[in-house]
């Protein structure tokens, strides 16, 4: 079947591809890095920072799960809320418990923006399959280069200046300092700044290792342009 379009449309429907790209594999390392397959693997590490306020590697897995699953489930923050440890204290307190609310938001609101980036993707992408191969070609091949110089920029920052990315990201999606915690309170506990330079670097090579390959993918493809 061939559809008939304009080649300036093909054009867009190629730079729309390439914009959709780099979101999305960055959002798929971050569902990946959102698992306790990798909270485990870290807390598994031989480097990985102890807790000087007593949680045990069988502490830390046994409650890190519940902030997991409090960011993907729907339950409201009395999940958390009314979580104890087993003398009776609660297992997170008022600040805490704000910020996974906050948390929870933004996640909420990346995941339905990379459902709408996928439909759109999706759909550029089939009517690229079916009238613009060679401008598909072009769309997936820009996507994965651009995801790679965002990437390559993420590291730098990440290994030259973390306090300042680290600091930046926080002040950019939370209010004020309601995302700064006490060493002592269960968040920074089950969660410490290594944990998430860590999983910067992981998402960051997730995102990376799919946008090469999708070079890669492009590369060899040659599929006839159109005149």
């Amino acid at each position: 079947m061939i559809i008939n379009t304009p080649r300036y449309f093909e054009r867009i429907l190629s730079v729309i591809i390439a914009l959709c790209i780099p979101p999305l594999l960055v959002m798929i390392g971050v569902r990946l890095a959102m698992t306790m397959t990798f909270v485990s693997f870290e807390y598994h590490r031989p480097d990985f920072p102890p807790d000087f306020y007593g949680f045990t590697l069988e502490d830390r897995l046994r409650y890190a799960p519940y902030a997991l699953d409090y960011l993907l489930n729907g339950e409201d923050i009395d999940f958390l809320a009314n979580l104890t440890f087993p003398g009776g204290a609660p297992l997170f307190n008022n600040r805490e418990l704000r910020h996974m609310q906050d948390v929870k938001v933004i996640t909420e609101w990346a995941y339905r923006a990379a459902v709408g980036l996928g439909i759109v993707l999706i759909a550029a992408s089939g009517i690229l399959w079916m009238r613009g191969r060679w401008h598909l070609r072009a769309g997936l091949r820009a996507g994965g280069l651009i995801t790679l110089a965002v990437i390559a920029l993420i590291i730098v920052l990440a290994f030259v200046s973390w306090d300042i990315f680290f600091t930046a990201f926080h002040e950019a999606f939370f209010e004020g300092d309601s995302w700064l915690f006490l060493t002592s309170d269960t968040l920074i506990r089950l969660f410490p700044e290594q944990f998430w330079f860590d999983a910067a670097i992981f998402i960051s090579g997730t995102a990376a290792i799919s946008a090469t390959a999708l070079i890669v993918i492009a590369q060899r493809w040659k599929p006839e342009r159109n005149i």
